[in-house]
Parts: C-alpha cells; structure tokens; sequence
C-alpha cells in the first residue's frame, strides 16, 4: 500500500480566489510482458569413427604328400630306427577376409519446440486519491442521499 508520504501534495488555497482548480495525475505500475529468444547451448553433430582390435581363431587344413622309407625288417639289424620321412605339402587352406559396413541404427536429430507454463507473481504499484483534513470543517458529500 502506497503511504501519505508517497502521494502528499500541498494545495494552497486562495482565500481570495472563489474555486480551487488542481488536477492530480494518478499513475498505476502495469506489467508489460515480453518473451525474446535466448540461445542456451549449442550442439556439434557429427560421427566418430572407433576402432577396435579383435582377433579370430580358426582352423585351417592342408593336404601333404607323405613318403617314407622304411627298411626291410630282415635287412635291419637294429628295431629302433626311425623310419626316413619325406613330406611335401600339395595344398593348402588360406584364410581372406574381407570388411563391410553394415547398419546397426539410424539416429533422428531434430529440433522440438516445447510448451510449459511459468508463473510470474510482481507486486505493482497503484496511486489513489486521498484528502486529509485539518481542523473542523463542514464535509459535505454529495453521493450520499
């Protein structure tokens, strides 16, 4: 609420002048509202290529040729001799690879522009007109009958 302080204005009056003639300009604080656009962040959208050591085990097969010499059993004095071996790899497995891209997501990037409500509660001025008297007049008021 507004104090006397805040609205005091004194008015002389002119004991020879038969009316006063003051005007009072009356004010009240009114909340004008305003919405802008304030840029809160910023996003970099990009890929990023990882990468990753992975290792595979796996078998793979050939074919050889296989040539042993053995002894006669009669002609060898000795058992124990190991026989004389040849081998010749004829074939062979050879592993190849190869990579490819495949799609694991897609990824949507959009922008979404959001609705919320916010409260704003300000306390506003008002002026009002007042009249403090001094002394003992007479007060008429002409609105009552």
């Amino acid at each position: 609420m507004i104090g006397e302080k805040d609205m005091a204005m004194n008015i002389p009056v002119d004991r020879e002048s038969p009316t006063i003639d003051v005007t009072l300009q009356l004010k009240e604080e009114q909340l004008v509202l305003a919405k802008k656009w304030l840029q809160t962040g910023e996003v970099k959208i990009y890929r990023e290529s990882l990468t990753e050591e992975k290792g595979f085990t796996l078998t793979v097969e050939y074919e050889e040729l296989v040539i042993e010499k053995k002894l006669p059993v009669s002609a060898a004095p000795e058992q124990n001799e190991p026989p004389d071996v040849i081998r010749i790899r004829l074939s062979e497995e050879q592993v190849e690879f190869t990579k490819r891209m495949v799609s694991l997501e897609d990824v949507s990037i959009y922008k979404q522009q959001i609705e919320e409500i916010q409260h704003i509660e300000e306390t506003l001025k008002r002026e009002e007109s007042a009249i403090k008297i001094f002394g003992s007049p007479k007060v008429r008021d002409d609105y009552q009958n």
